[in-house]
C-alpha cells in the first residue's frame, strides 16, 4: 500500500500533488454554475465544490480560488447577486469539462462549446439547458478560508426544476435515473448507480446488540 507522509506531499512534484490530493477526499458534485454580467454576456463554469449546508432555508455552499486572478464566475456573481446550478449528464461530460478552460470575460462558454444557455421566469443568469436538476441561486454571504485563501460562497435556492421521472414519492432526487456525474480529482468523471436506499438510523439497545 502507498504511504504519504506530510513530507512526501510536500517535496513531490506539483502535478503528482495536485492529482493526489484532489483525488484523495473521494467523488464529489459535479455542476455547471451560470452567471451573467453587467453587459448581458453570459458564462458557465465547472465546479466539483458545490456542498449541501442546510434544508430550511435550502442552502448551498462553493468554493473559489483565490481572486488575485480573474474569476469571471464570482464577479458576476457579486454584480448581479444570482446564478445558476446544473447538474453535469453523461452527454455533455467534454463539453462541461471544456468550461474549466480560461476565457477572457467577454467570451461565453456557450459560443465555444455545445452547451445550450437557457433562460427561465425572468430569472436574469442562465441555465444549462437539458441539465436534469437545474437550480436558481440567490447569493447570500461568503466567507474568506484564512489558510489558503479560498472563499466559501453562499447562495439560497430560489427555484428548483427537476424533472418527474426523476422525483420520488417522498422527495428523493433520484440522480442515477438522470445519469448524473460525479467529478473524482480534477479530470475524472463518473456516472454512479443508485444501489439502495436505508432506512433512518437509531441506536440499537444493549438487548438488540446481543441478539444480532
Amino acid at each position: 500500500m502507498a504511504t504519504f507522509s506530510l513530507e512526501d506531499i510536500n517535496t513531490m512534484h506539483h502535478l503528482y500533488r495536485i492529482n493526489l490530493i484532489n483525488s484523495c477526499s473521494g467523488y464529489k458534485s459535479a455542476n455547471l454554475i451560470g452567471t451573467i454580467d453587467e453587459l448581458g454576456t453570459s458564462n458557465v463554469a465547472v465546479f466539483s465544490s458545490v456542498t449541501h449546508l442546510g434544508s430550511n432555508p435550502g442552502l448551498l455552499g462553493f468554493f473559489l480560488r483565490p481572486t488575485t486572478v480573474i474569476r469571471n464566475t464570482y464577479d458576476n456573481i457579486k454584480t448581479t447577486g444570482q446564478y445558476t446550478l446544473n447538474h453535469i449528464h453523461l452527454d455533455i461530460l467534454e463539453d462541461a469539462h471544456h468550461t474549466s478552460a480560461k476565457y477572457d470575460a467577454s467570451v461565453s462558454e456557450f459560443d465555444v462549446t455545445d452547451l445550450e444557455e437557457e433562460y427561465k421566469d425572468d430569472f436574469s443568469a442562465p441555465f444549462v439547458k437539458g441539465c436534469p436538476v437545474q437550480m436558481a441561486m440567490e447569493y447570500v454571504e461568503e466567507y474568506p478560508i484564512k489558510a489558503n485563501n479560498t472563499i466559501l460562497l453562499i447562495g439560497k435556492i430560489t427555484k428548483l426544476y427537476v424533472p418527474d421521472d426523476l422525483l420520488e414519492k417522498d422527495g428523493f432526487i433520484n440522480l442515477s435515473k438522470g445519469k448524473v456525474a460525479t467529478i473524482n480529482g480534477l479530470d475524472g468523471y463518473a456516472v454512479p448507480e443508485l444501489k439502495t436506499r436505508l432506512d433512518y438510523q437509531r441506536p440499537k439497545t444493549v438487548l438488540e446488540k446481543l441478539n444480532d
